[in-house]
């Protein structure tokens, strides 16, 4: 680190400055860089390890591990999906973790929080005609989505939280995933094709109708 002033962040400043004034030993600039986006690294964990109670202590490893590495980061991809990638393989450590030493958390029992996932998301979006029924319908039209994301296996869940989720790229998520870019089309195919089997049912019954 070093004992300079910092130099105040511009709104200009593109992730990649950040993280050269980063590795200058300017700390508010990583600072910076883990309020873009602590955020969508937390949904993103919790899509995996669908347990509210490991989410922040997963995210900041994530974060801090970066940090350890960032010298290594070149640009030749965009910071959020090296990023991204980092919060994967962490993700995915404590998840063996868990198989080694399988402490079971109340959350988990209860299939994690509805505060922040697209259950509940949904739930607030219904239009201004809602009736008993509607309501009910998208409830169970989300939870439907829901249980048919936790139910994919584990690289298919990534592959498409990371498309329609984080909205990556194929590319970045082929980045991510560390694989090339025909299987992640497959992965998404196959996860999109699950969750439509699961969901298609609870539509038929609305024929003629849009939630």
């Amino acid at each position: 680190m070093t004992d300079s002033p910092a130099v105040p962040a511009s709104p200009a400043d593109t992730d990649l400055q950040l993280v050269e004034r980063a590795v200058a030993g300017d700390q508010g600039a990583y600072e910076l860089l883990v309020i873009k986006y602590q955020r969508r690294v937390e949904r993103l964990v919790a899509r995996m390890v669908r347990d509210v109670d490991l989410v922040p202590d997963i995210t900041q490893e994530t974060f801090l591990r970066a940090w350890r590495a960032l010298h290594q980061f070149r640009g030749d991809a965009q910071f959020y999906t090296w990023l991204y990638r980092i919060a994967v393989n962490t993700a995915k450590k404590a998840l063996v973790d868990m198989r080694r030493d399988p402490v079971i958390t109340e959350s988990a029992l209860r299939g994690g929080s509805e505060d922040d996932d697209e259950t509940s998301l949904l739930e607030r979006e219904l239009t201004s005609d809602e009736t008993p029924e509607t309501v009910l319908a998208a409830q169970e039209i989300a939870a439907a989505v829901n249980d048919a994301l936790a139910a994919l296996p584990e690289e298919l869940r990534q592959a498409v939280t990371l498309r329609e989720l984080e909205g990556l790229s194929y590319d970045e998520i082929a980045t991510v995933m560390d694989c090339p870019i025909g299987t992640v089309r497959s992965r998404i195919f196959r996860a999109r094709e699950a969750i439509s089997a699961r969901v298609k049912p609870l539509l038929d019954r609305r024929t003629g109708k849009r939630w």
